[in-house]
């Protein structure tokens, strides 16, 4: 998540094949704006008509017992860190995607999959909430879904192939929580 003076909206509900370009702070205040957009793109998916992001959480849950929730987090987080490819943003423009665009495209940055993530965890009934964080006394550079198993919030790291459930980047030095 790099924040910088333009964002894009791409895919928007009303128009998916437009997108809408709008101001931004290069600060905090732009990171919590983008954390917004991102949940709204959330709320959107989980309430769209054409269910997109239902009938892939219906989809990627049919080999998961029913009732292990554990198990259906384990699914959701490893398609969207293994099936969507990371791809970064163009130099200082931040894209924000819709659900439905990220799984049509079936590439997005950190801030694309992690609104993925969130919508088809909220979608399977699961609590999700977006994690800014800065790395090494930085500024917040990137984001993270969490979710809760039992009374922990757990990390889920999506652009890094192959790791777990409860996997956090070292040298986390600053982190804001939002919830979806």
């Amino acid at each position: 998540m790099h924040v910088n003076r333009t964002l894009r909206h791409l895919g928007d509900s009303a128009t998916p094949t437009t997108a809408r370009l709008q101001g931004i702070p290069d600060n905090d205040s732009g990171t919590f704006q983008t954390l917004r957009i991102m949940r709204n793109f959330v709320h959107s998916a989980i309430r769209a008509p054409d269910q997109v992001v239902r009938g892939a959480v219906i989809k990627i849950l049919s080999g998961v017992v029913p009732r292990d929730w554990s198990g259906e987090i384990r699914a959701l987080h490893a398609f969207v860190r293994d099936q969507i490819r990371y791809m970064m943003d163009p130099e200082d423009i931040e894209l924000v995607q819709t659900c439905e665009k990220t799984l049509e495209l079936r590439t997005g940055d950190c801030d694309d999959k992690s609104t993925l993530l969130a919508a088809m965890l909220k979608t399977a009934g699961h609590p999700a909430r977006f994690s800014a964080v800065g790395l090494n006394g930085e500024g917040f550079s990137h984001v993270l879904v969490q979710t809760r198993i039992a009374e922990s919030w757990i990390w889920l790291e999506t652009i890094l192939a192959g790791v777990p459930a409860g996997w956090c980047p070292p040298g986390v030095t600053k982190a804001y929580f939002l919830k979806v």
